[in-house]
Parts: structure tokens; C-alpha cells; sequence
């Protein structure tokens, strides 16, 4: 291909094909959602609210593996090449959780799915911020987010059509899944006209290569010194040997890793995959029958897709530190009244709509601050030989608290209720503030590499991580 004209239109065409894997990652985890209830049926799946449970998780169990050999294979083979490689895997699972004959298949092709979910969460992110200029970034990697709750809302969607459309047929959930492999063939045939990440060619000494890119998603008078750049970072680099876990023993790397591990955990303790996977179970248990709840949860997606543009914009105007802290001030509040109401309104008529209209301002502070950020700032602060597998680990921790809060959710709604359950998440919520407020840092308008200079400098002159918020 020759040089490309128009840098800014064929940065949003590379955003738009790689966030497909956002898509396949939004659907996936949101289809079941509105398919448990199908599924469960005597004459289908048969599921108990444990079986249910390890359905649902078993997906967010492979996504932690997924997310860790992810990383490391795309450190070492490149990004665009494992993007398509995962399509054909999101393609195969799709295709045998869709004809899974009983819970043992199920269960395995959704550890298998989740194989790609995990992987995308950690590559996508990271291909758009390594191609992203510094002032774009922001933006384009939370395009991912915008992405990813657009499957959901389409996951929703599809639901609530079919279920009301063809509810009779108890088979419906298998077409509610088989849906997705769409957007996986749409991922496979994007990603062959993507070029590589430029930053990751010039980690494997592809500098010529590295810079005919730069070429193609640059202004002219940005090629020279963000090239000049990567070259300085990658000669400071050089020599040294494939990055691996024991690189945990240098300090500072050690404390980026432990401020990812906890931007992660924070993000999934809110609670919010309670909502996306179970939403049409909640709005069951707060008094909507089964078509009703499929309809109702096409507002949280809605929702969900809208506060995702806001909070684009809002990335624009504001720091990731004191969005983060008012998304989790907002999560936690409504997650405190949900459980509030549920408990003193408990059997009333208005109690799903309360919930409803709780679980969409819930909502709107999750993917509106919470979410964008997370994503953002998993990608932004890992230096480049590090950054597959400082966001492997980071990932692989989300997941797996991801994966125990879908298998114990509804286990607990059936033993402890739909108060008690929202009163652990309050409490969840109300840690989570405490740790951003003692050590998130600010990245916002800083190139990759100056972030790597910072989190080398003052990490290793300051045990405090939060220190880098304040330097100049």
C-alpha cells in the first residue's frame, strides 16, 4: 500500500475495524444476559443457580488466561497478527456455544470464548494507544469502551426481539448467540488491511517499517519527533530480553504493576457485571416477568452506549483521577439505594421501576467515568517491552474477580436476596474511592514515552506512587 492521505481518517478506519473485537467482547458477555432464562429450561440446559453461575463465569475464567497469554503473545508476535487469530477463535467458540448439547460442552466452549475475550480486553487497548497520537489518545482508546457496551446493547436488543418474537421456542437462546459470529468475520477480514503498531515494529528493529507507518496515521510535522522518540525508548531498551514476571523485582516496575492490579479490581467491584450479566434476572427479582425484564434491560445498554460518548467528551476537559473518583461516588450511591429500596419496598409495584431507574444511573457513572478510564489507563501506564504483560497481569486480575463475582452473584441473590447482596457491593464501593484517592496518578496529555520516564524517575526516588501526580 502507499502512503496514506488523510492520517486522521485512516487512524478512525483502524479504531473502528480493531474495536470489532471490542464488539465480539460486548456481545459475548451480554448475550447471556437475556439467554439464561431460555437456557435453564428443563428441556434445554437444565441450570440450577450454581450451574447457572459457572456458565456464565466460566467465560470470564478464560478471559484472566486470555488476558495474560494474550499480552505476552502480542509482545512477541505482534498486535494486528493475534487480532487475527482471535477472530477465528471467537468464531469456533461462538459457533459450539451455539450447539452445545448439554452444560459440560457449554461450560468448555465458553472457557474457550473467553480465551478471546481476555486476549482482545488486553491487545485492543494497547494497538490503539501505541497508535494513537498523544492528544487522541484518550479518545481513541475508549473507543474500545464505546465498542464494547455497543455489543451489549446489541446483545439487548437481539434479546428482547427474539425472546418476545420467539419465546415459544425454547431453543431461542441458541440464536441469540450464534449471532456473534458476524462481527468476528467482520474483525478477520478488517484486520488485513491494519499495519502493525508502529511502536511495536521499532521494538523488533523494524525501524523502517516503524516509520512508513508513522507516515500513514501522521500529520507531517508530527513523524519527526514522536519517531525520535520511540527510537529513544526502544535504544534504552535495547539489549534487553523479552519481558517476564521476574521483572516484578525492580521497584518501580513493581509499583506500575501493583497500580494496575488495583485500577482493575476497582473497576469490577462496583458491581457492574452484576448489572450487564444479570440485569434481566434482577429486574425478574424485583417483580418484571420475563419479556418485561428483556425489554426493560434495553435501557441499560442504551444508557450504557450514551454515558460512553459522554464520557469521551468528558476525557477531553478532565483528568482520569477526578473522573474516576466521581464515577465511584455515583456507583456506589446508587448501588446503596438500590439496596435501600429493594429492602423497604420490597413486593410493591414500583420496585422494578425504582431498580430500573437506579440500575440506569448506576449506569451512567460506570460508562460514563469508570470504565473509560480503566481501559485508558491500562494502556497508558506500562512502559513498551512491558506492556503485554503489565497489562496481562492487571487484566488477568480483573477477570478474575470478574469470574467470582459472576458465579457468586446468583447464588447469592438466591440466599441472601437482592438487598444484602447491593449492601456488599456498597461497601466494595466505598474501598474502591479509598484506593484511587491514595494512589492513582494523573496521565493525562503525556506521550507514552514521557509517562516511562516518569514512572522510571519518581518510582524509583519515591516509594509513593502518587508523587507522579505532581510532577512536571
Amino acid at each position: 500500500m502507499g502512503k496514506h492521505r488523510n492520517p486522521s481518517s485512516f487512524l478512525r478506519t483502524i479504531a473502528f475495524v480493531a474495536t470489532f473485537g471490542g464488539i465480539l467482547f460486548g456481545y459475548d458477555t451480554g448475550v447471556i444476559n437475556g439467554a439464561l432464562p431460555y437456557m435453564s429450561g428443563k428441556d434445554q440446559l437444565n441450570l440450577t443457580p450454581v450451574t447457572e453461575g459457572l456458565v456464565t463465569s466460566t467465560l470470564l475464567f478464560g478471559a484472566a488466561f486470555g488476558a495474560v497469554f494474550g499480552g505476552q503473545l502480542s509482545d512477541r508476535y505482534g498486535r494486528r497478527k493475534n487480532l487475527l487469530y482471535l477472530a477465528v477463535l471467537f468464531f469456533l467458540a461462538t459457533l459450539g456455544c451455539t450447539l452445545a448439547p448439554n452444560v459440560t460442552a457449554m461450560v468448555i466452549c465458553r472457557i474457550l470464548l473467553g480465551l478471546a475475550v481476555g486476549a482482545a480486553s488486553v491487545i485492543v487497548p494497547a494497538f490503539l494507544a501505541e497508535m494513537a497520537p498523544a492528544n487522541q489518545r484518550g479518545r481513541m482508546v475508549t473507543m474500545q469502551d464505546l465498542m464494547v457496551v455497543t455489543g451489549q446493547l446489541l446483545a439487548y436488543i437481539f434479546n428482547a426481539i427474539l425472546g418476545n418474537t420467539m419465546g415459544d421456542d425454547a431453543g431461542v437462546w441458541r440464536y441469540m448467540l450464534v449471532i456473534a459470529t458476524l462481527p468476528a468475520v467482520f474483525l478477520w477480514f478488517g484486520m488485513l488491511i491494519v499495519p502493525e503498531s508502529p511502536r511495536w515494529l521499532a521494538s523488533k528493529g523494524k525501524m523502517g517499517d516503524a516509520l512508513r507507518v508513522l507516515q500513514r496515521v501522521r500529520e507531517e510535522n508530527q513523524v519527526k519527533s514522536e519517531f525520535s522518540e520511540i527510537q529513544t525508548a526502544v535504544s534504552e531498551e535495547s539489549g534487553k530480553k523479552q519481558a517476564t514476571l521476574k521483572e516484578l523485582a525492580v521497584p518501580w516496575v513493581r509499583r506500575i504493576v501493583f497500580l494496575g492490579i488495583g485500577i482493575s479490581i476497582v473497576q469490577q467491584i462496583t458491581g457492574v457485571n452484576s448489572i450487564m450479566y444479570y440485569g434481566t434476572e434482577i429486574l425478574k427479582n424485583s417483580g418484571f416477568n420475563t419479556e418485561g425484564a428483556l425489554i426493560a434491560n434495553i435501557a441499560n445498554g442504551i444508557v450504557s452506549v450514551l454515558a460512553v460518548f459522554v464520557g469521551i467528551w468528558l476525557l477531553g476537559k478532565f483528568g482520569r483521577r477526578p473522573m474516576l473518583l466521581t464515577g465511584l461516588i455515583g456507583t456506589t450511591t446508587s448501588l446503596l439505594l438500590i439496596g435501600i429500596f429493594s429492602s423497604i419496598l420490597e413486593g410493591s409495584p414500583a420496585l422494578p421501576f425504582v431498580v430500573l431507574s437506579l440500575t440506569v444511573t448506576f449506569l451512567a457513572f460506570q460508562q460514563g467515568a469508570i470504565s473509560p478510564v480503566t481501559w485508558l489507563m491500562l494502556s497508558e501506564i506500562f512502559p513498551l517491552r512491558l506492556r503485554g504483560l503489565g497489562m496481562g497481569v492487571s487484566v488477568f486480575c480483573l477477570w478474575i474477580v470478574n469470574f467470582l463475582i459472576g458465579l457468586l452473584f446468583p447464588v447469592l441473590l438466591a440466599h441472601i436476596g437482592l438487598s444484602t447482596t447491593f449492601f456488599i457491593f456498597t461497601a466494595l464501593g466505598i474501598l474502591a474511592i479509598a484506593f484511587v484517592k491514595k494512589y492513582l496518578p494523573e496521565t493525562k496529555g503525556r506521550t507514552l514515552e514521557q509517562l516511562e520516564h516518569y514512572f522510571r524517575t519518581y518510582g524509583e526516588q519515591d516509594p509513593r506512587i502518587d508523587t507522579i501526580r505532581e510532577a512536571k
